[in-house]
């Protein structure tokens, strides 16, 4: 590239190598950062750069001058975001579930290049994405930014829902028919994403996998079901919920051992009511839903929690578990 050619730039790429090169740990000489700028076809010198670097700190980049030995560096002392605050967006993304690994390292990629080449490979170190269980579904962001536009605009979307058969094909569910739902909230729970709408011809809430969906479309209708979704308490209601799947809620009895509680007070909150019942023992009272991914979770706290009221939500638990005994009979 020609020196010169692109000295209107200079200014601008005079912030990329600082964005790119330097760090707290990492600066840059002046003859380093002419070099640099050689290589983008501008020219400098060390009196035109210390008036650019004036220029920058004016703008708002927090450049640092610093003694090293018999020379002086030049670094990017802060950015908008630190490398510990990077490095939990990039454990985020790498552990969530309805992002596809190709769309997770393409996220990161462009997370990396918000720190200097050095920091980026601490980044970089940590992302092990390969093998992990991750939808299929490379729409997933489009669909979420559909239902976000959909809720902010006030406006109902249709739909095709689908589920996987033993063959790993998908089955459109309603007999492929579209679906017509008002939007109300996206719920991340248990390393899925769920819309969570209101269905105007049931009159019920509902909710769906947003990996799922196919082919989501704005309908030009309002919104309904405004009155119902007002009351709803959507954390209690996401919390109530196992495996998402709906039914009517109740307000199950527990009798837990003491090493429990940390346990249900994770899964149900800290306004959980629990009463000690003995020095060793004590009952919780939550509102759930009590479908078999429920009781599933329960059986699997083996003989530290037990269902003691209601008595329909208890004999369903031993009915499962008989059926369960026959099958290993």
């Amino acid at each position: 590239m020609a020196k010169g050619s692109n000295q209107k730039l200079k200014l601008l790429y005079l912030a990329k190598i600082f964005m790119e090169k330097t760090d707290d740990h990492h600066g840059l000489t002046l003859a380093e950062i002419t070099g640099h700028l050689n290589g983008y076809g501008v020219n400098a010198d060390r009196k035109t750069l210390y008036l650019d670097f004036e220029e920058l700190r004016h703008y708002g980049l927090d450049l640092v001058s610093e003694q090293k030995g018999k020379t002086v560096v030049y670094y990017l002392a802060s950015r908008n975001f630190e490398l510990a605050e990077l490095k939990l967006l990039v454990d985020s993304v790498q552990a969530a579930r309805f992002i596809t690994e190709k769309k997770s390292n393409a996220l990161i990629k462009k997370l990396e290049s918000l720190v200097s080449e050095q920091e980026a490979r601490q980044l970089h170190r940590q992302v092990i994405t390969a093998g992990r269980i991750k939808t299929m579904n490379e729409s997933i962001l489009i669909n979420v930014d559909r239902i976000h536009s959909a809720i902010n605009d006030d406006k109902q979307i249709s739909f095709q829902y689908f589920q996987w058969t033993p063959d790993k094909k998908r089955e459109l569910r309603h007999n492929g028919q579209r679906y017509q739902i008002s939007p109300w909230y996206l719920v991340w729970d248990h390393e899925n994403y769920y819309m969570i709408g209101y269905d105007f011809d049931s009159e019920m809430i509902k909710h769906f996998r947003v990996d799922k969906m196919l082919d989501i479309s704005p309908s030009p209708e309002k919104r309904k079901g405004q009155e119902t979704m007002r009351h709803l308490n959507i954390t209690a209601y996401s919390r109530s919920l196992f495996g998402m799947l709906g039914g009517e809620s109740k307000r199950v009895t527990l009798e837990c051992h003491n090493r429990m509680a940390g346990i249900i007070i994770d899964r149900f909150g800290q306004n959980t009511v629990i009463l000690r019942k003995d020095e060793e023992h004590f009952t919780a009272h939550v509102e759930v839903i009590p479908s078999h991914q429920f009781l599933g979770w329960i059986i699997g706290l083996g003989t530290s929690v037990k269902i003691t009221d209601p008595e329909d939500v208890v004999k369903d638990m031993e009915e499962i578990l008989s059926k369960q005994m026959q099958m290993y009979q």
